[in-house]
């Protein structure tokens, strides 16, 4: 990350974007029922989705790598999922300003990720 600050930045960017993400479906689930057992099961269940969904096909060290296309499809949904849930508990600015910091944030990650490093 040395000599990289701004990927290493964006890359951390990144991980905050997926966590509010995550959150976001949580909490999108945990709204959709009327007791709290309920409640605490389809927050619970949407998260899970999420996140297995991240980890078999968009995380770094992912356990099936589909071309950039899958990718990108997979993060299109975890975090674009995450600013519509946000927009479904009733926050569309909120909603709207998540979905363009993640816009820019994966632009910058993909530039990033095909641009060499610097020469130390």
């Amino acid at each position: 990350m040395a000599g990289r600050p701004w990927w290493a930045a964006n890359e951390l960017l990144a991980f905050l974007l997926e966590m509010a993400a995550l959150a976001c479906l949580f909490w999108w689930g945990f709204s959709l029922a009327g007791n709290p057992a309920a409640q605490l099961l389809l927050g619970t269940a949407v998260l899970a989705a999420a996140i297995v969904l991240w980890a078999l096909f968009a995380a770094p060290r992912a356990r099936f790598r589909p071309p950039l296309v899958g990718v990108l499809a997979v993060k299109a949904a975890v975090l674009g999922g995450g600013a519509l849930a946000l927009y479904g508990v009733g926050h569309p600015v909120a909603a709207a300003v998540l979905g363009a910091v993640v816009v820019v944030n994966t632009a910058l990650a993909e530039t990033f990720r095909h641009r060499p490093a610097p020469a130390a």
